[in-house]
């Protein structure tokens, strides 16, 4: 069965004016929809075209079949990262996410300065990733299509997309205005709170 574009979580202009209708309208109805157009030619016919996308993804991963996994892993990277966005995001999180935070990374703003660090640091395409593993959070970034899905015992909590085309119309070039820009006014830590409730972690 073919895996399908998932809708965004939100209007095409609900994050605007930070992200434009025109920014999403590119990044998930062309670069979004090409991942998942590319992974159910690569899986059509095959013993993996009835996998879900996680495991699609472990088992091109394991496979060495970088193409698959990169159209997999973009696939399932940009749902998440949609889903790390609120139009009514930004803010300090709370709770026990508020006080994991302040353990592992000393303060918010311990936490704000590594992951806009690793952002803005990710040489080239990737992405920047709040996880959880051993009970501990910590900011990893990952290249092009890398995901921590592939880590054991490694469980994403948020995401941020540092490739060009998630910002690029909006930005240009300002790479860390964006990422100060998705801190301040876009991330959904609700979403966040729930995958660390999830993780068991």
């Amino acid at each position: 069965m073919a895996h399908t574009l998932p809708e965004l979580p939100y209007a095409k202009d609900a994050l605007a004016p930070h992200i434009s209708a025109e920014t999403l309208g590119f990044h998930h109805g062309k670069h979004h929809a090409a991942y998942v157009s590319k992974m159910n030619a690569a899986i059509e016919g095959t013993a993996k075209a009835d996998l879900p996308l996680e495991d699609l993804i472990q088992a091109a991963a394991s496979d060495g079949d970088q193409g698959l996994f990169n159209n997999a892993a973009q696939t399932w990277n940009h749902t998440f990262y949609w889903n790390s966005m609120s139009p009514k995001g930004g803010g300090a999180p709370q709770g026990d996410l508020a006080e994991r935070i302040d353990r592992d990374f000393g303060s918010l703003e311990g936490f704000r300065k590594a992951f806009a660090d690793a952002g803005a640091t990710q040489f080239g395409s990737g992405w920047a990733w709040l996880i959880v593993r051993d009970g501990k959070l910590e900011v990893r970034k990952t290249l092009n299509a890398e995901t921590p899905l592939t880590e054991d015992g490694t469980v994403p909590l948020l995401t941020m997309d540092v490739w060009e085309h998630a910002y690029y119309l909006d930005f240009q070039n300002r790479r860390p205005d964006y990422i100060e820009t998705f801190l301040d006014k876009l991330v959904n830590w609700d979403f966040a709170a729930e995958n660390l409730a999830k993780s068991g972690q």
